[in-house]
């Protein structure tokens, strides 16, 4: 009993497109997954007003951030929560 039941926790595992993280569809939550719905994108900001840290390489133009938030660490959590998506789901 205990086998079958681990067996079908198995098979509801998934991986989210969106965070990478896996994930048991039966504790899939409006908030369980955190992501940028948007890209992190290399271009001037907006706003036009902003600060960006650049190296020396890098045009004068160029902002580093996300084009959601703002956000300018290309690791920086993610500003939207969701339910988790599969690549199976589609």
């Amino acid at each position: 009993m205990e086998e079958k039941k681990r067996e079908m926790e198995k098979e509801t595992e998934k991986i989210c497109k969106r965070c990478k993280h896996s994930y048991n569809t039966s504790s899939n939550t409006p908030s369980s997954c955190r992501f940028h719905p948007s890209f992190f994108v290399c271009r001037r900001h907006d706003d036009q007003k902003r600060y960006y840290e650049l190296r020396p390489d890098d045009p004068p133009y160029a902002a580093k951030f996300y084009d959601c938030c703002g956000a300018e660490d290309p690791e920086a959590l993610g500003c939207t929560t969701s339910f988790h998506v599969s690549y199976d789901d589609d």
